[in-house]
């Protein structure tokens, strides 16, 4: 098998003879020399598709079209092409073609949950704010393959403006994702203007970053973006890998680069018929993530889009693998198995059936070795109904931050958190003369 160094080293060469290191690390390099037609694919890759298979491929991309970074290309095995996770992620299928009756062409409803251009407005407290309509590579599982290639472009400041006077004249939003397409695809210094809007806004307490850069095109993750991110905390990233192959040296670096400016990370799977449906494949996935400081977040079951009814697993394989997973390894490894329901309903959490039965005063219970034991409920627990009328509430509701210290004489003047100016004795004469001439 061909290391991957190797692999590069020949579709370099391919590509440019002449072709420094450095330029195959230059990710803009990358994308002016992303893979879009069947003819690069075989030459670069040393592959011949025959000519009927090549005759759907081609009907495929006329509405579903390619484009993969050499990079990613690098890490295909081509000796076993129809079995390689890369491969399927990356170049198109004749299955996409096939529309079931239950695909859709909106599944998550973000086009009618978005009240102005750029804004999707689903959750209470947080917004998705598109800020790109370009990706490095067209994922095949894509969620918005109604969109791929059909509006490849960055939308200027006036649109994204829209989007961000919405999020400042709603107060309740306190979390904004970034979007797109792929976010990282901005210029460093478009990026920081938007991160610099963002953070102006009083409300706004988390800004995340959806990309699949650290996985398709490590090489953007530059010193300088890095420079840029660090500069607006809390930035939290997350990402995208779906199979153990995907975690190379360069990713690891681009990890690396992250965690190290302090920017938290974690990963969103798909789970993908033929790629990663298997839990030794999702356990060792898993493992690297956290070896290289990305939290595992989401499984996700595969959407409803069009041309995906052949990534789809059955719910009861997610189920298979939670099981395979909890309890089975470190509890931060095993990532949420959600589903992303239809109609713009959310992601709906599934698990196994850990609580088996309860009754008044017991719950009972079963482990991951399928041991049942029984936990009993406090007698003395008075339940708490909330009727919402939080000033007769016994709980402390004091929600801001503890103060550290209460200063007192002297040491409240020297402080630079309270405002007092001066200590004056209560039982003075000239206080007393105020009370009375009040």
């Amino acid at each position: 098998m061909k290391t991957h160094s190797v692999r590069q080293k020949n579709i370099a060469k391919k590509i440019n003879p002449e072709l420094a290191i450095s330029n195959w690390k230059d990710w803009k390099w990358q994308i002016r020399h992303c893979v879009r037609d069947i003819d690069t694919f075989e030459t670069l890759l040393d592959v011949e598709f025959e000519s009927e298979e090549r005759k759907l491929l081609e009907e495929t991309l006329k509405k579903f079209p390619l484009s993969i970074t050499p990079y990613y290309l690098s890490l295909i095995e081509a000796g076993d092409l129809k079995n390689d996770p890369i491969f399927m992620q990356a170049f198109p299928s004749p299955s996409e073609l096939i529309v079931s009756e239950d695909d859709m062409h909106d599944p998550l409803s973000e086009d009618m949950d978005s009240p102005v251009p750029g804004i999707t407005h689903r959750y209470p407290d947080r917004v998705l704010l598109h800020v790109s309509n370009v990706c490095s590579m067209y994922c095949r599982h894509c969620t918005r393959k109604r969109k791929v290639g059909d509006t490849d472009s960055v939308p200027d400041r006036d649109e994204v403006q829209k989007g961000l006077d919405y999020i400042a004249t709603h107060s309740e939003v306190r979390d904004v994702l970034l979007s797109g397409g792929d976010p990282f695809m901005l210029s460093d210094d478009y990026l920081d203007w938007i991160l610099t809007e963002l953070r102006s806004i009083p409300h706004v307490e988390v800004i995340r970053i959806g990309t699949r850069m650290p996985v398709v095109l490590p090489y953007r993750v530059t010193d300088q973006l890095v420079d840029v991110l660090k500069k607006h905390h809390p930035v939290w990233v997350n990402t995208h890998f779906n199979h153990p192959r995907e975690v190379t040296f360069s990713s690891k670096q681009a990890l690396r680069k992250l965690a190290d400016a302090g920017i938290p990370l974690g990963n969103q799977t798909v789970l993908l018929s033929g790629v990663n449906d298997c839990y030794r494949i999702l356990k060792r996935l898993f493992h690297k993530l956290v070896a290289n400081r990305v939290r595992p977040y989401y499984l996700y079951q595969c959407d409803l889009s069009e041309g995906l009814t052949h990534f789809r697993t059955s719910v009861g394989k997610g189920i298979e693998i939670m099981e395979n997973l909890v309890g089975h390894t470190s509890g931060f490894a095993v990532p949420t198995y959600v589903i992303d329901a239809p109609e713009g309903g959310g992601k709906i959490p599934i698990l196994p059936t850990y609580m088996i039965s309860r009754s008044t005063h017991k719950v009972i219970l079963r482990n991951y070795e399928g041991i049942i034991t029984s936990y009993k409920e406090p007698e003395s627990y008075t339940p708490v109904y909330c009727d919402r009328k939080c000033e007769g509430c016994k709980l402390q509701l004091k929600l801001d931050d503890a103060p550290e210290s209460k200063s007192v004489g002297i040491a409240k003047l020297l402080s630079d958190y309270d405002e007092t100016l001066s200590l004056v004795p209560g039982d003075t004469a000239r206080l007393e003369r105020r009370d009375f001439d009040g």
